[in-house]
């Protein structure tokens, strides 16, 4: 998801984009020449992720994603743009770690056993990964509300809202209190509501809603396998970080 939605972005050629290439030094006309082939690299990446997943792709993601999240702030922009997309390379984090990491460069092109056993050392890795990145996806954005970035009160605005910065203001409260609650303690019941949140309020881009949506995959992701590793979790007192040894 992340990778076509970002990709489709490109496709698009998204008039933003050429501040990000700026930071590289590329002009205008370069970049949006460009455009169209990062986002086919793109989409070719997220085609294959899901049919031939390999750890090379989803370490690629982790670079990729990092980088281009971090060209927002690179080029002006606040920095909670880079932590509320922790999800578009936190999401392939986790997964690398699920599968063990990398141990071999043979192993990068290897496809990925999803029926592998996974040991409980390693699932409480994910687990604290996955919190620690649910954490910052949910703490960026609730600060983006907090600043009234001006894509979210227009947001508000074409909603009917008559006070965006009222709404702002208490959507940002309560994506912190979220973050707060999913990096310190994670209910089931409460990190479904905030599946369903960010789900849903990520509809709210008034153009290429569709693309936008699909492009922050990372972060629905990222919630969802907080979700479902709460249930393994709970079953499962072993796991070194929640037994009462450790």
């Amino acid at each position: 998801m992340c990778f076509i939605g970002h990709g489709s972005f490109g496709i698009i050629t998204k008039q933003i984009w050429c501040n990000y290439f700026a930071v590289f030094g590329i002009g205008t006309k370069s970049a949006y020449a460009l455009m169209p082939w990062v986002g086919g690299v793109d989409i070719a990446l997220g085609v294959l992720m899901l049919f031939r997943p390999m750890r090379a792709i989803a370490l690629w993601l982790v670079v990729w994603g990092a980088v281009t999240a971090f060209l927002r702030p690179a080029s002006g922009e606040p920095f909670a743009e880079f932590i509320e997309r922790a999800g578009n390379f936190g999401a392939p984090l986790a997964m690398l770690i699920l599968s063990g990491g990398i141990k071999s460069f043979k192993q990068l092109f290897e496809v990925i056993n999803p029926a592998a056993t996974v040991d409980d050392k390693t699932m409480a890795r994910v687990y604290n990964c996955l919190k620690v990145v649910g954490f910052f996806l949910l703490m960026g954005h609730g600060w983006l509300n907090l600043i009234q970035k001006k894509g979210l009160l227009s947001q508000y605005a074409s909603l009917g809202f008559s006070d965006p910065a009222k709404v702002a203001q208490f959507a940002g409260v309560f994506e912190i209190v979220a973050a707060l609650l999913v990096l310190f303690k994670p209910v089931r019941s409460l990190v479904l509501i905030f599946i369903i949140w960010k789900a849903a309020t990520e509809l709210f881009y008034p153009k290429y809603e569709v693309f936008e949506w699909i492009e922050r995959g990372g972060s629905y992701g990222t919630l969802l396998a907080l979700w479902l590793s709460l249930k393994q979790v709970s079953s499962n007192l072993t796991i070194p970080f929640l037994s009462k040894d450790h």
